[in-house]
């Protein structure tokens, strides 16, 4: 940045002052709070978080430094609950996303699946291109168990997000399902996990990162051979895999995990 977009030091020293009266009234709303859901405190959280976000800027901008507060921006943040205040139902939503890796072992495994189905025509076979394995093995298996054994069949994690939705009322059959993601409501989130790389060189504490140490270790899987069946491939195969699993698969291993969670009327 050049001298003349600089900031002036007179600048740097208002927005500091700024942060100081933002401080004083957010304080001020919450001491005067009439409820778990009061708009004012949320406005003068707001309020707070703009002006310092304006600091930090102008502070970097003008002397190179920065200060220890993360402002939490729009999209990672959610707006205060309006969902009812005891739930009577919960809609989850789940976002997992993958690299295919290994190509050709996603394939195998997904031979090996179809090779077990007996009743399969030849007209039916889906293994011999990706689209059609991974639509096989995600038929044939749980979500949760592709996502605990991803490396066993050729996959790499990438972000995956939880919500967890409060309703009124359970959904009726078949409501939803022509665009189940379209009217998510963000007011009604009662918590959200996250989990991505991003946070791996984030400190703990901020925004409520947890290390994956802290979590309970996942249970060893099951012994591989539960797949079962012979793969066509290989015509030497004898129902075994031709690798050997010599650790369990823990999901977010190496990573850590965000946490967003709140009770009914609390502001995130």
């Amino acid at each position: 940045m050049s001298d003349a977009a600089q900031p002036t030091a007179a600048e740097v020293r208002a927005a500091a002052e700024a942060v100081k009266t933002a401080l004083d009234r957010h304080l001020a709303a919450v001491e005067r709070r009439s409820g778990e859901d009061d708009p004012a405190v949320y406005d003068a959280f707001n309020e707070l978080a703009a002006a310092a976000e304006t600091y930090d800027e102008l502070l970097y901008d003008r002397y190179d430094e920065v200060t220890p507060f993360e402002i939490p921006g729009a999209e990672d943040s959610l707006p205060p609950y309006q969902g009812p205040v005891e739930p009577t139902a919960l809609s989850v939503l789940i976002r997992r996303d993958y690299a295919v890796a290994e190509p050709q072992r996603l394939l195998a495994q997904a031979a090996r699946v179809e090779a077990a189905d007996e009743d399969a025509a030849d007209d039916d076979r889906q293994a011999g291109t990706v689209p059609g394995a991974i639509g096989l093995l995600f038929g044939e298996f749980e979500a949760d168990e592709i996502a605990s054994r991803h490396k066993e069949f050729g996959l790499e994690e990438g972000d995956s997000t939880l919500w967890v939705t409060a309703l009124e009322e359970p959904a009726e059959a078949g409501e939803w399902l022509e665009s189940p993601f379209e009217q998510v409501d963000p007011q009604r989130v009662v918590c959200r996990f996250d989990v991505s790389a991003v946070f791996d060189d984030e400190p703990n504490g901020v925004g409520g990162l947890h290390d994956a140490d802290d979590l309970d270790d996942a249970d060893e899987l099951d012994d591989v051979d539960d797949l079962g069946g012979r793969n066509p491939a290989d015509p030497d195969a004898d129902g075994e895999l031709d690798y050997v699993l010599d650790e369990a698969v823990v999901l977010g291993d190496t990573e850590e995990v965000e946490l967003v969670e709140r009770k009914p009327g609390e502001s995130a």
